[in-house]
């Protein structure tokens, strides 16, 4: 497996029914029981077959599991009697087991879970007057390196199975109270936890169809948000593959910046990233994508460089949400003062681009935007940074 996470989903992304058969392969293997948590449709619909049922016991399935938040086939009232017993004896319904919890002076709650005996990884929940936001995670740590991330400096692991991405708004539901028939507690999710989710697709996009299924969470597109800092190719097969809410990291409105402050921007500059973001809304009937740009003092927050940003984005289908730079130990950087961020957000409305600024939350237990770490044993040999420089050097040397 490539060790940086990036070039392992090039080369191995695969279908959403090639990636359930693997995983049903490697579960019959280390265990005797199928974690149901996860599985599309189909291929639950394909399973209950090879048990001797209908299709429409899958979609039973579903509802118990998604609808009413039930991991116990005993309590599964409309199911044959006969077939919960198979369920019981070759299938379970796991999330991820919770190992802490933290709670927010502003309401905010985050939750370390259990990724093997030495890993974890950390999502939390958002609540506000109007939603719930579940921010989760894609990735054991992540290998793209961004110099303001938290989670970057602990290294990567490994890839989120299904399961455990699907496992989270699932967990996150009971530990909140919701009670089927109720209101939504979790109304809206976003992919903006630890990793890289394009670095994850093939894991990924069975979680977002499960997301999306109105047998499933039944989630509208534009409360699901993917945010990516820039794997061009997998925005396209994405787009090829579902249709969920696109956030970019950005960051900056040059190369140079750019590929200082996230290095992938070294393989996929500016030009070649914002092509594949107006691509992606074309094929999806898209209403926007939305950038992130982190404010970091003396850095990219310029008033020259606000405007070099409305240039960019300036008649595209594209809103700016400003964050404001969330600290961590060891970092280098600082947060641009609230005028600062302010006086940038109206250059850009001035060149007529949307900007709004983010509001911090959870920063008092580090579940703010950048701050999320879990628990990593770093299986990563080089960083994605030093790996691309690398290469460059190496070019350059043969030109």
């Amino acid at each position: 497996m490539a060790t940086d996470g990036v070039e392992a989903t090039a080369a191995e992304a695969t279908s959403a029914d090639a990636t359930w058969a693997a995983a049903t392969a490697a579960g019959a293997t280390a265990q005797t029981q199928l974690n149901l948590l996860g599985l599309p449709r189909a291929r639950l619909e394909q399973w209950c077959a090879e048990l001797g049922s209908k299709p429409f016991r899958a979609r039973q399935l579903m509802n118990w599991i998604y609808k009413r938040g039930c991991d116990r086939f005993d309590d599964m009232s409309d199911l044959a009697r006969d077939f919960r017993a198979q369920l019981g004896a070759q299938a379970e319904i796991r999330p991820p087991e919770i190992l802490s919890v933290q709670h927010a002076a502003d309401g905010t709650r985050k939750w370390l879970l259990r990724a093997d005996a030495s890993q974890a990884f950390e999502m939390v929940y958002i609540p506000e007057s109007d939603r719930g936001t579940l921010c989760i995670s894609s990735q054991v740590g992540c290998a793209l390196d961004c110099a303001f991330c938290s989670t970057a400096q602990q290294g990567f692991n490994r890839n989120l199975s299904t399961a455990e991405i699907v496992g989270q708004v699932w967990l996150a539901n009971r530990e909140l109270g919701f009670k089927a028939g109720g209101e939504r507690i979790v109304t809206n999710v976003v992919l903006m936890g630890m990793g890289e989710p394009l670095a994850n697709l093939r894991n990924v996009v069975p979680a977002l169809h499960i997301f999306l299924d109105d047998l499933g969470f039944d989630l509208s597109r534009r409360r699901v948000t993917l945010s990516t800092s820039g794997l061009v190719p997998q925005i396209y097969r994405l787009a090829q593959e579902t249709n969920v809410a696109l956030a970019v990291s950005l960051h900056a409105a040059d190369d140079a910046l750019r590929s200082e402050l996230v290095p992938i921007n070294r393989v996929h500059p500016i030009a070649e990233l914002l092509e594949a973001c107006w691509h992606y809304i074309d094929e999806q009937n898209g209403r926007s994508v939305t950038f992130e740009y982190v404010m970091l003092e003396g850095v990219n927050d310029a008033p020259a460089q606000a405007r070099a940003l409305g240039q960019l984005l300036r008649g595209y289908p594209a809103k700016v949400n400003l964050i404001p730079f969330n600290p961590f130990p060891g970092t280098p950087f600082r947060r641009s003062s609230e005028s600062t961020i302010a006086s940038f957000r109206d250059v850009l409305i001035q060149t007529g681009v949307l900007a709004t600024i983010r509001r911090t939350r959870g920063e008092d237990i580090d579940a703010a935007c950048g701050q999320l770490v879990g628990r990593v044993i770093d299986r990563t040999v080089v960083r994605l940074g030093q790996r691309v420089a690398g290469a460059q050097a190496r070019a350059e040397l043969s030109a």
